[in-house]
C-alpha cells in the first residue's frame, strides 16, 4: 500500500477495530516538557484519542526538565528495580508516574540517572547533541517494553513518536513479539520535526547485537550514515505503519518509505487533526 490519497480508506475499514487501547510511546508530552510543538502534539494526540473512545495510556523518558514535584510525579516501586545491561554496563530503570490533567490519562516516566539527567551543555530538553543518544534509545526501548509487559494492557495500537522511540519497533518485534500482552498489536511511527546534531555511536550495531539482534537485522543499514534518518529507517522497517509528522522530511526518507509498501500518511493530510489519527488508527 503507498501513500493514501485521501481518508475514504480509512473510513471503510474502522468496523475491523475490535479493541481501541493505543499505547502511545512519546519523546515529549505537554505541560511536562513544554518548549516544542511536538510536546503540544504529544498531549494533544493523547486526549483526543480518549476524547474520541479510545483507550489511552502514554509513555515518555524522565528528561532532567520535568519538575516532578510540580507535576506531581511519584516512583511506583512494583514497576522499577530492573537493571538494563548496555554495553557491559548496569542502569537501574525507575518507573514515575503522574495524571495529565483534566484527562487523567496515566503518564509513566523512563528514569535513569545516568541518561535523563539536565546535562550543563544539554542544547535542549531533550538533549539531540549527546554522544550516549543510541544509548538513551535502547535503554528507552528496553524499559519501556518491560514496564508495558508489566503492565498486561494488551494494546491495538503502540504508537512511538520521535528518535528517542525509535528502537522500539525492534524491541517489540524481536524481544518482546511472543508476550501474549503484543498479540495483535499494530505498531505505528511518527517522524517528527527535529533531528540529532550529534552523531549516532557507530558502535550501536554492537550493542544491538549484545541484545540479541542477528547480523541480519542489523545487515540493511550498515552503510548508512550515522545520523537520525538512521534509526527512523530502523522503525520504519519494524512497524506497521508510518506517520511523516516533518515537512521537512529528506526525499531520500519519504521515498524509502513509499518502498516499503506500507500505509503512511504525509503532515498535509492530517490537518483533520485527532480525526484524521483515528480513521488511519482505526485502518489497521
Amino acid at each position: 500500500m503507498s501513500a493514501c490519497t485521501g481518508l475514504k480508506i480509512f473510513r471503510q475499514n474502522s468496523s475491523s477495530m475490535t479493541n481501541n487501547r493505543i499505547l502511545f510511546i512519546n519523546q515529549e508530552i505537554a505541560p511536562y516538557l513544554t518548549s516544542s510543538a511536538n510536546a503540544t502534539l504529544g498531549k494533544t494526540l493523547a486526549t483526543g484519542m480518549q476524547e474520541r473512545g479510545f483507550e489511552v495510556r502514554t509513555f515518555m523518558p524522565k528528561f532532567g526538565s520535568v519538575n516532578e514535584r510540580r507535576n506531581q510525579l511519584h516512583e511506583v516501586i512494583r514497576l522499577s528495580g530492573v537493571n538494563i545491561v548496555i554495553d557491559d554496563n548496569d542502569h537501574p530503570l525507575i518507573i514515575k508516574v503522574a495524571s495529565l490533567q483534566p484527562s487523567r490519562i496515566q503518564v509513566y516516566f523512563i528514569d535513569n540517572d545516568d541518561y535523563f539527567q539536565k546535562l550543563d551543555d544539554d542544547e535542549d530538553a531533550v538533549g539531540s547533541n549527546r554522544t550516549d543518544n543510541d544509548e538513551r534509545a535502547i535503554f528507552f526501548a528496553r524499559g519501556t517494553m518491560e514496564t508495558a509487559k508489566k503492565l498486561r494492557w494488551d494494546p491495538k495500537i503502540l504508537q512511538c513518536s520521535g528518535w528517542i522511540t525509535a528502537l522500539v519497533p525492534m524491541y517489540l518485534k524481536r524481544m518482546y513479539g511472543d508476550e501474549l500482552s503484543f498479540k495483535g498489536t499494530k505498531v505505528v511511527y511518527s517522524i517528527l520535526p527535529g533531528n540529532l546534531t550529534a552523531p549516532v555511536d557507530e558502535r550501536i550495531f554492537n550493542k544491538l547485537k549484545e541484545d540479541g539482534f542477528s547480523s541480519r537485522d542489523l545487515k540493511k543499514f550498515s552503510g548508512l550514515p550515522f545520523d537520525t534518518d538512521l534509526l527512523h529507517r530502523m522503525a520504519i522497517d519494524f512497524s506497521h505503519a508510518i506517520i511523516v509528522e516533518d515537512p521537512e522530511v529528506s526525499p531520500e526518507l519519504l521515498e524509502y518509505i513509499k518502498s516499503t509498501g506500507k500505509p503512511f500518511i504525509t503532515h498535509d493530510q492530517l490537518e483533520a487533526g485527532p480525526d484524521a489519527y483515528a480513521e488511519f488508527y482505526k485502518s489497521l
